[in-house]
């Protein structure tokens, strides 16, 4: 019932999710320097990091679940990157770095990503019924 697509998606967004975790909890100074963050806090960084471990592996260890699973965990993946999206544009609008316009743009696509299979999936539910009758 949860189709393939949606699967590979969670892969790839624990993928995503590592790849910006990892160097946000070991060198966030270094790493965000590089995309031209002038000043790093890296408590929070960390907690970002920390974030997208949770977040991207519990995709990964999911991608097998049922139906149900997959609902749970898409409007966590739409609350956080829809807050995530808002907060990124509040903070460029109030002068962020350049760069955060690419982290907008990231957590922006994610979020259409995840409301999308949202919706697919909350169709394709009320759908099975007339399928049966």
């Amino acid at each position: 019932m949860v189709p393939k697509a949606l699967r590979f998606w969670f892969v790839f967004h624990f993928v995503a999710d590592i790849v910006f975790a990892a160097p946000l909890l070991i060198a966030p100074e270094l790493f965000l320097g590089m995309f031209g963050w002038p000043a790093v806090d890296p408590m929070t960084a960390r907690l970002v990091g920390a974030a997208l471990v949770g977040i991207g592996v519990e995709s990964l260890l999911g991608r097998d679940a049922p139906l149900e699973s997959f609902r749970t965990m898409l409007r966590l993946k739409i609350l956080w990157s829809g807050t995530a999206t808002l907060g990124i544009l509040v903070t460029m609008l109030q002068g962020g770095p350049a760069m955060g316009w690419l982290f907008f743009a990231i957590f922006a696509s994610f979020n259409g990503i995840w409301t999308y299979w949202f919706l697919r999936l909350r169709a394709i539910s009320q759908a099975a019924p007339a399928l049966t009758a």
